[in-house]
């Protein structure tokens, strides 16, 4: 099969206007097989303030629910009989759903329609996810069941990380998987220093003192409140800094109250979200270091765009963040404690000459293009098709009865925790 003759369909449950690592990885697939000659269409779940006029590719939306408050994301009723039609019609080969949940059942629909192959990729932990929004044992675990149901519905499973599959793996997933990273948006090299000082200009940042930087969701799972207990113990040994938190999330509010209690509100700077990625580029310019103590990441985007911009980055040792970096040659690893992370920032630090280094080892070995990752998929794509074609997948389950127990799964969960009293 020739580039010319793909034509992807790409679904996810959230998309912009909704920001977040899963939508941009979509955007940049749609994008990339676009370029390359390929067609892609996405499908994703209405929004009240879309508009998807300036894509280069058909975006099509079906019913959603507005449950942003919950959430953060558009929860969607994955059967449209209109934009199944519109699929049907436009001769797609390819099913890659990015969400184990709405996505992957409206795919699952999809391929028995359509008769073509259909592939998911694993972000994100799940598991984590559902351990935060639901209390109860047995509810969690029947949420977990019913996710690994959907997912094992797959003709493949891709992961972006290997930590991702293991993850996987401990949720009960017994089937195979591939590695597939996610690449990033932001260009490899630094800005011009005049630039970079433009786009970052505040008076809250004194010159001459290290700047730390956090870019992501403020969650606490983030290792948000590691980050934050360590500067304290900065603090009190008299370093000066400036850390810069760039990102929101529903955890705000706890993260800026903490912040104030451990007293500072005169070191720390909440930024809130930034799109405008030469000005987040700007942002990783400007830092010395890259705080991401978190074990919940499943790829570490962030972790590679700052490597882009040869920032080095503080990591857990062992999680998936820090898969690929060796301690003092591309990044930093810590045990994941708020002292193991201050020792750092106390030593490694305040070394300018050992950050310069490590940064550009970051750089020239962790940094991974969204068109290096996606020239990657599309060969995989191919060699799906054919395998689909000779009938070397297994045949899988109508999904209907799967959508009836997850959709039963999923309104215990809501009744039984009372999730959207406050919103309803």
């Amino acid at each position: 099969m020739n580039i010319s003759d793909l034509k992807v369909c790409l679904l996810n449950d959230s998309f912009p206007p909704i920001i977040d690592g899963v939508a941009n990885a979509v955007v940049n697939y749609a994008s990339r097989i676009q370029e390359l000659g390929g067609k892609s269409i996405v499908i994703t779940p209405e929004h009240p303030e879309a508009d998807d006029s300036a894509f280069s590719f058909p975006v099509y939306r079906y019913p959603g629910i507005d449950t942003r408050k919950l959430i953060g994301y558009m929860a969607g009723y994955p059967f449209s009989p209109a934009v199944a039609k519109r699929i049907k019609e436009s001769g797609v080969s390819m099913l890659h759903s990015h969400c184990p949940i709405s996505s992957n059942i409206f795919a699952r629909s999809l391929r028995k329609l359509l008769d073509v192959p259909f592939v998911m990729t694993y972000h994100t932990k799940f598991d984590v996810e559902i351990s935060e929004a639901v209390k109860g044992k047995l509810l969690q675990d029947g949420a977990v069941s019913a996710l690994v149901n959907n997912i094992s519905s797959c003709d493949e499973v891709w992961v972006v990380s290997e930590g991702a599959g293991k993850n996987l793996r401990s949720m009960g997933y017994k089937g195979d998987y591939i590695v597939m990273p996610n690449g990033v948006d932001i260009p490899k090299g630094r800005l011009p220093e005049d630039e970079t000082r433009r786009l970052t200009k505040d008076e809250r940042i004194p010159e001459g003192v290290p700047v730390y930087l956090f870019v992501g969701r403020l969650m606490w799972y983030k290792g948000i409140r590691v980050i934050l207990d360590a500067l304290k113990g900065l603090k009190s040994q008299d370093f000066d800094f400036r850390m810069v938190f760039v990102g929101g999330g529903q955890d705000e509010k706890e993260i800026k109250a903490y912040c104030s209690s451990l007293k500072l509100d005169d070191k720390v700077l909440f930024l809130g979200p930034v799109y405008d990625r030469r000005q987040l580029s700007a942002w990783y310019c400007r830092a010395d270091l890259f705080l991401f103590p978190s074990d919940f990441d499943t790829n570490g985007l962030v972790v590679r765009e700052a490597a882009a911009c040869s920032l080095p980055a503080a990591l857990i040792d062992g999680s998936c963040a820090a898969e690929g970096v060796t301690h003092g040659r591309n990044g930093f690893l810590i045990d994941g404690s708020a002292a193991s992370l201050a020792v750092l920032l106390a030593t490694a630090g305040q070394n300018k000459g050992l950050l310069k280094k490590t940064g550009q080892n970051a750089a020239d070995e962790l940094y991974i293009s969204w068109p290096q990752a996606i020239d990657k998929a599309i060969d995989r794509y191919m060699t799906v098709i054919d395998n689909y074609k000779a009938g070397r997948y297994p045949q899988k389950k109508n999904p209907v009865d799967d959508y009836f127990q997850f959709q039963g799964t999923l309104m215990d969960l809501i009744s039984q925790s009372k999730l959207l009293e406050p919103y309803l």
